[in-house]
């Protein structure tokens, strides 16, 4: 071929693969037909590639196709062209999560590398992770095969640490095997033969520390393309499986708190949400499961039953569920039961109190609230502040257990309390005798339990002064009219519904006389009864319709309080509303909802997921009834019968047992509450393009819904007794502050503050510095209302406006 020739054909071919990518058939026929051209006249075809890319008037995706062709067309010739610019391009290939399918730059890497040039790890790295993707080919499968080393791909420090052991090689390359869900039993016989090789506490002393490390920041970062998600955030998928393997491994080990709680930690850390892609890695996340459920002991059954009340992704709770369950068939005990007992005593020696002595010096660890506070005393016997010099010098490992203890504790507290707050509506009783073993003498439990009002046959009862006590003051136990209690009489909860006003009243009365917070509102709880608009509109309520909420808030919460939800995507789908199954009342409560906008980027994250939600109505069917079903733009909600099942129509509100409704509702109501973007204070300008500004006025400082009242009630008998009391005053829908500088009104159920004059609206963010949150409003009947604690935080900050010193807030204290 002469030159022209050579040039016309290598601008076709570029043109080609430009047009219609390396993966058109045309383009892989022409390929060929090209490899069985003379080795000189391809040399000559590699030159013209090299000459247009020298050129530089192409664009980089082009310039990227002129190097990749040079691979493929110069493959096995010596000498080519664009050593230099090829060694960049690898590097930049290093940085990358995958290979792009449709450049082909696979070619170049494996050209580069049969032209024995050595690759560095971090682009090996880069090749695996493309073969193990949904789209690899089995040619670069095969290719990524080739690579024994290094063990492990870079960029993560877990795996970097790991391939520093070099005890760990045998263990890690055996780990990289688990490609499957479970072990099978020749893999289990393996991994016990590396284990008693090494010895099961040098696995295990070894492995723990891996696992701490996981999900911390890559050690280099990755470039990312216009689209792509946080791939920053993720797990490496190649390490994945090894990852998925040492979990196993570590399954095989005696059991161990160290283990358990590493096996936990991992759980929650491989489910955490990364924008654009969802859970981390549920594949971690459900070996750490499998272990758990594998390990013997009281350590790994109370993991699972915490996880159980932690976990939300569906299949890792699946996942726990399962275990649980089978751990409740093997001892003949229900899910409840084994739930109960799964909850160990942490080493403490009664209802929230333990000791621990250190060669004189002495730890008193004591419960209060949902922390647990370590007390230390010297060998004198005077207390300090941290554990004596001594003790961290003689007694390491003990002393790290202790702190592991103390975080095991507080995890536990918060994990039991939803529980508790679960048991409203799962209808659960107890026998008297066996509810004091697990609940009120319980070393951990307890110290929930006796904050609680509970009835026994009927009794409402609540811990006081070492006893269990009536609203008169009398004990249950030793005293008429209640001193034949049995051990058979039946324990519930108390629940405000049902109740006459000045019963819940006293109650409210008797926890603040006796300094109890409880640790969820009960005696504050709110209680939502039907409606004359709902007993209009009869089968669905309105109550909650028309806010706005921020969607991945909104699923987080949903999910926490037993409600299945599916993220909304700006697509040509379907999706059921939020709904939560009530098996012990044989219902199913709903909450319509649809996605707010259509704009890609502003109403959408970039992988096109609604950034907010429109909410709608609040149904309830029967728990077996066919499922309603809306498009994901809006429209409307039908049932869907594909089963040929026939229509189910709505309950009547009216018929829905009153504790049912109430708790449903004020699930909704704090949905709304927290998630709205009317409670952003960032959002006065009303988002973009300021569509939401009506909806932030009128939620922000508008009336107030059912939890915002219970918090006027409380607020009316708690400034009284605040250190600014001569300051503060409620009135209507506002905590009145009066400060040096202004006057402010906080509004009872967003916390947003207008200032005189003429109302402007003040921006203050909880938890910003000199911001709300830093002072302590002193005693609260109760834990978990954050607006409250806001509201109470932000009145003590603007009472003594002249002290604060945050430029966010005294540059707007300026200017009214």
């Amino acid at each position: 071929m002469d030159d022209t020739k050579v040039k016309v054909m290598a601008d076709r071919l570029v043109r080609r693969v430009v047009d219609c990518s390396f993966h058109h058939p045309a383009v892989r026929q022409r390929l060929g037909q090209i490899q069985e051209l003379p080795p000189e006249e391809r040399f000559r075809l590699v030159e013209a590639f090299a000459e247009r890319h020298r050129r530089g008037s192409d664009t980089e995706p082009v310039r990227l196709k002129l190097l990749t062709l040079t691979a493929l067309v110069g493959r096995g010739l010596d000498g080519l062209p664009l050593a230099a610019e090829r060694a960049a391009q690898l590097d930049a290939l290093g940085r990358v999560h995958s290979l792009c399918y449709w450049d082909r730059c696979e070619a170049l890497v494996e050209a580069e590398e049969a032209a024995g040039r050595v690759l560095s790890p971090a682009v090996i790295a880069t090749v695996r992770r493309t073969a193990v993707g949904a789209y690899a080919d089995q040619e670069i499968v095969r290719f990524a095969a080739r690579f024994t080393e290094p063990v492990l791909n870079v960029g993560e420090a877990w795996a970097e640490a790991a391939m520093a052991d070099e005890r760990l090689r045998e263990l890690l390359a055996h780990a990289l095997t688990a490609r499957a869900a479970k072990p099978s039993a020749a893999w289990d016989k393996r991994g016990r033969a590396l284990v008693e090789g090494l010895g099961a506490e040098t696995v295990r002393t070894a492995l723990l520390p891996l696992l701490a490390l996981v999900g911390r920041p890559r050690t280099f970062a990755l470039d990312r393309a216009e689209y792509e998600p946080d791939v920053d955030h993720t797990f490496d998928p190649y390490n994945a499986n090894a990852l998925r393997g040492l979990v196993w491994l570590l399954a095989l080990l005696p059991a161990h708190p160290d283990t358990v709680r590493a096996l936990g930690a991992l759980v929650e850390t491989s489910l955490r949400k990364v924008a654009g892609i969802g859970p981390r890695n549920p594949k971690a996340a459900n070996a750490a499961v499998g272990a758990l459920a594998r390990t013997d002991g009281e350590a790994a059954l109370a993991e699972l039953a915490r996880l159980g009340t932690r976990v939300t992704y569906k299949g890792t709770l699946k996942l726990v569920d399962a275990a649980l369950q089978a751990r409740a068939a093997a001892l003949g005990l229900s899910r409840e039961e084994i739930e109960e007992l799964a909850v160990p005593a942490y080493g403490l020696t009664e209802v929230g109190k333990a000791a621990f002595r250190f060669d004189g010096a002495a730890a008193e660890l004591d419960v209060r609230g949902t922390r647990a506070v370590l007390a230390w005393r010297n060998a004198a016997g005077k207390q300090v502040k941290t554990a004596p010099a001594t003790v961290r010098r003689d007694h390491a490992e003990e002393l790290r257990a202790l702190k592991g203890l103390v975080k095991d504790i507080e995890k536990s507290l918060s994990a039991q309390a939803e529980r508790l707050d679960r048991q409203f509506l799962a209808r659960r009783r107890w026998a008297y005798g066996q509810w004091r073993e697990r609940y009120l003498d319980h070393p951990l439990v307890g110290t929930l339990a006796r904050r609680l009002i509970w009835t026994v046959d009927g009794t409402a009862v609540c811990f006081a002064d070492g006893a269990l006590r009536t609203l008169a003051g009398a004990p249950l136990e030793g005293a008429a009219p209640a001193e034949d209690v049995t051990e058979d009489a039946t324990v519930e909860l108390w629940h405000p519904v049902g109740r006459e006003p000045a019963e819940v009243l006293a109650w409210r009365e008797w926890l603040e006389r006796h300094a109890v917070t409880q640790p969820f509102k009960q005696a504050h709880r709110e209680v939502y009864l039907l409606t004359d608009a709902e007993r209009t509109t009869r089968t669905y309520s309105n109550r909650f319709a028309a806010h706005v909420l921020r969607q991945h808030q909104f699923n987080s919460l949903a999910a926490a309080r037993g409600w299945h939800n599916r993220l909304r995507l700006c697509v040509d789908d379907s999706a059921p509303p939020a709904t939560r199954e009530l098996p012990q009342w044989g219902l199913r409560a709903e909450y319509w909802i649809e996605g707010e906008g259509h704009e890609y980027g502003i109403d959408t994250t970039e992988s096109g997921t609604y950034l907010r939600l429109h909410t709608d109505q609040v149904r309830f069917y029967p728990i077996d009834a066919p499922p309603n079903w809306a498009s994901t733009y809006g429209g409307g909600y039908a049932m869907w019968r594909g089963d040929g099942r026939a229509a189910v129509d709505p309950l009547p509100l009216a018929e829905v047992p009153e504790l049912v409704l109430s708790e449903v509702m004020r699930d909704v109501d704090l949905f709304v509450g927290v998630a709205s973007v009317g409670n952003d204070p960032t959002w006065s300008d009303g988002g973009p393009e300021g569509r939401f500004r009506d909806y932030w006025t009128s939620y922000g400082f508008g009336e107030l819904g059912a939890s915002a009242e219970t918090r006027r009630a409380l607020l009316e008998r708690l400034v009284p007794r605040l250190a600014v009391a001569d300051r503060c005053t409620v009135e209507g829908r506002f905590l009145h502050v009066r400060g040096e500088l202004h006057t402010y009104k906080i509004h009872l159920g967003s916390g947003n503050i207008l200032m005189s004059p003429n109302d402007q609206y003040l921006c203050i963010v909880p938890g910003g510095s000199g911001g709300a949150g830093a002072a302590d409003p002193g005693y609260l009947p109760f834990e978990g209302d954050r607006t409250l604690a806001v509201i109470l935080s932000k009145a003590l900050l603007l009472a003594k406006d002249t002290e604060i010193t945050d430029p966010t807030i005294t540059s707007q204290l300026r200017r009214g």
